[in-house]
């Protein structure tokens, strides 16, 4: 890989921007930029709010997962818990708030890993990576009036498994599991 000092020779300068579309929880724009060699190209993409994806460690040394069906691709899938954030909510708070709503546990200790960006040809999307160890119980799931999700356990053994059999395809999940796998290692 080339060692670069610097990226200018790579950048693009915007020139002008239009919001496209406004959503409820995505944004389309689609700006004019100039490329590095002077000429000019539109780039269209959604800006996103980003978000989390938690890791739950459980007692037991199994790793707490959700089924939930996801309508752009029409199935179900295998995933780790995950939300967006807020406006003016910190990630940690983020992390520790859709962990609560969607499985019912709360973290005892909470640790960023790192981030991903899921989609960066089309999305300005980040995704929070965080471990979550010494969970307990706090109450039942809370889920939003849209949601859907049935937890499952697995090992990290069989999460890897499912990852390479084609079970769990969700990026941000295979992500958290690379991160985690380095962490400790």
């Amino acid at each position: 890989m080339k060692n670069c000092k610097s990226n200018e020779h790579l950048l693009e300068r915007t020139l002008a921007s239009t919001q496209v579309f406004r959503g409820a929880f995505l944004n389309v724009v689609r700006d004019t930029v100039e490329l590095p060699n002077g000429n000019k190209t539109t780039r269209e993409y959604f800006r996103h709010p980003g978000a989390v994806v938690i890791i739950p460690l459980l007692p037991s040394g199994k790793m707490l997962f959700e089924r939930q069906y996801r309508h752009p691709l029409g199935r179900v899938f295998i995933e780790l818990p995950a939300g967006k954030i807020d406006p003016g909510e910190g990630i940690e708070l983020t992390a520790q708030r859709e962990l609560r709503e969607e499985t019912g546990y709360a973290a005892g200790v909470l640790t960023h890993l790192g981030v991903m960006h899921p989609c960066i040809g089309y999305s300005d999307e980040r995704i929070e990576i965080f471990r979550a160890e010494q969970l307990v119980k706090a109450g039942g799931q809370t889920l939003d009036h849209n949601e859907f999700i049935e937890l499952i356990e697995l090992t990290p053994e069989e999460a890897k498994q499912a990852v390479f059999s084609g079970s769990i395809t969700d990026a941000k999940t295979i992500a958290a599991l690379f991160w985690l796998e380095k962490e400790t290692q």
